[in-house]
């Protein structure tokens, strides 16, 4: 007969007293970061939304798990830290993950999906679900808003993916040197709301690829906001003549994409850099005779009169002419903005795409984006999403929940660390569930706000 003792873990004894641990703690949880999600998800109606762009093919005989309970389940398993999908075996039972479900519980026979059940569902999924879910995320992003902005931007950036197997589409990028995905994300620059993404092969996209995406994304924001002011932004990848002639097209879309330097450029740089350099010299010789540390840099930004041969007509061409202690290093942008002044456009416009850099970063360090080790592509494009989608609800708990807390600028993992990771004892009643909750978390103040906002907000209405 099998040892029915629980297992125990052993400590050195602390003043006085020997210390032992189990696991006969009962219907406990070490995460509450669920039932947050869930208030948030209620809010927005993200799940909902994306659940309704999969066409759900299995019998309906057969259906233990809804569509939309299993995209919950591994989106909250995601956003709370859980990248893995085996992670759903050991978290099929957590209490806690199976109230966000809005399952009993303690009823052993309401379990969540098993990671087969998930896998089952990230490889059911075809192209045109895929395209539905793009335009799902896209939609959401436009239903953020109460009424249209005067001004959106569009940060646009690919990212590096790196595969360790034989995924499909998996290609060697020579710049990266690495075999990878080369996934392309859309975020609004402004104010970090993700629009869309694609996982993309690992090579280069040609100017015909991003402008087919993209174009995509301006007709569904144009149906609902005509008028506003939209700004793409990108680097260099996206300087070409597909996406500038998107923007000759629409009287209300501008572009800053940054333009790589060539033979030509550099001709045109070449004055301008001569008198920064014997500027940065002056200033060298004064901070040598004050005394002071000699300055690192010395910039400054000009109009240059460049048109490419492939572009459709001229475009503003800015150069930031900057001169260094290890040498030269002119920059350019391209720009259909013609009234701000050069350096305003460079620092303050062009510049601030760098943000775009730490939203993918979030997205792939926080919430796994690059977990795509799944041999279909198909499949790993809907990994891809699923982690998109913890992006947003983290997003709108950061940003509109705990906007006038110490957590307003968090990262994702601070705030799973701080708010997600936190023991839960449930106990289910007849007619009720109590939660109890350590008695010496710190954040108390911040968890009782949250709950509160949570609890006193209407879900809109669901859309026809």
């Amino acid at each position: 007969m099998a040892d029915s003792t629980p297992e125990q873990l052993r400590f050195p004894p602390i003043a006085g007293f020997s210390i032992r641990a189990d696991f006969d703690g009962g219907a406990m949880s070490s995460d509450f970061g669920p039932m947050l999600l869930r208030g948030v998800d209620r809010q927005i109606g993200l799940i909902s939304r994306l659940s309704a762009a999969i066409h759900d093919r299995r019998h309906a005989s057969y259906i233990d798990h809804t569509l939309q309970d299993l995209l919950a389940q591994r989106i909250f398993q995601i956003a709370c830290g859980y990248e893995d999908g085996n992670d759903a075996n050991s978290l099929r039972h957590d209490p806690m993950f199976k109230l966000a479900i809005e399952r009993k519980p303690l009823d052993s026979a309401q379990a969540l999906a098993s990671a087969p059940t998930i896998s089952r569902l990230e490889n059911a999924v075809t192209t045109r679900d895929i395209y539905r879910l793009a335009k799902a995320f896209v939609e959401q992003f436009i239903a953020s808003y109460a009424s249209a902005p005067e001004l959106i931007v569009l940060d646009m950036d690919h990212s590096e993916d790196i595969t360790h197997g034989q995924q499909e589409l998996a290609l060697f990028n020579c710049h990266y040197d690495n075999h990878c995905y080369l996934p392309l994300f859309i975020f609004e620059g402004l104010s970090g709301k993700f629009i869309t993404a694609a996982l993309r092969p690992g090579k280069r996209p040609t100017g015909k690829e991003n402008a087919m995406i993209i174009k995509r994304v301006l007709k569904l924001i144009r149906a609902r906001w005509p008028d506003t002011r939209i700004l793409m932004r990108g680097d260099a990848h996206f300087a070409n003549i597909e996406l500038m002639l998107l923007v000759c097209a629409d009287p209300h879309l501008d572009f800053i994409f940054g333009l790589t330097g060539n033979a030509v450029l550099n001709r045109i740089a070449k004055p301008f850099i001569e008198r920064t350099r014997q500027q940065h010299q002056t200033h060298c010789r004064n901070a040598a005779k004050l005394q002071q540390s000699l300055p690192q840099s010395t910039r400054t930004y000009h109009d240059v009169d460049y048109r490419a041969t492939s572009w459709p007509q001229a475009f503003r061409t800015v150069m930031k002419a900057e001169v260094m202690e290890k040498g030269d290093n002119p920059r350019f942008v391209v720009t259909s903005l013609e009234e701000v002044a050069p350096e305003l456009l460079y620092k303050d416009i062009y510049c601030a795409r760098g943000q775009d850099e730490n939203y993918i970063k979030a997205m792939k360090n926080d919430l796994a984006s690059d977990r795509t080790s799944d041999h279909r592509f198909i499949a790993n494009h809907l990994r891809l999403f699923l982690s998109c989608a913890a992006y947003v609800l983290h997003h709108t708990l950061r940003t509109e929940i705990l906007k006038d807390t110490e957590l307003k600028q968090a990262q994702p993992s601070t705030i799973i660390i701080k708010l997600f990771k936190l023991a839960v004892r449930v106990v289910q009643y007849k007619d009720r569930i109590k939660l109890h909750l350590p008695s010496s978390y710190p954040f108390k103040s911040i968890l009782y706000r949250v709950t509160e906002i949570l609890y006193l907000l209407k879900p809109p209405p669901t859309p026809c």
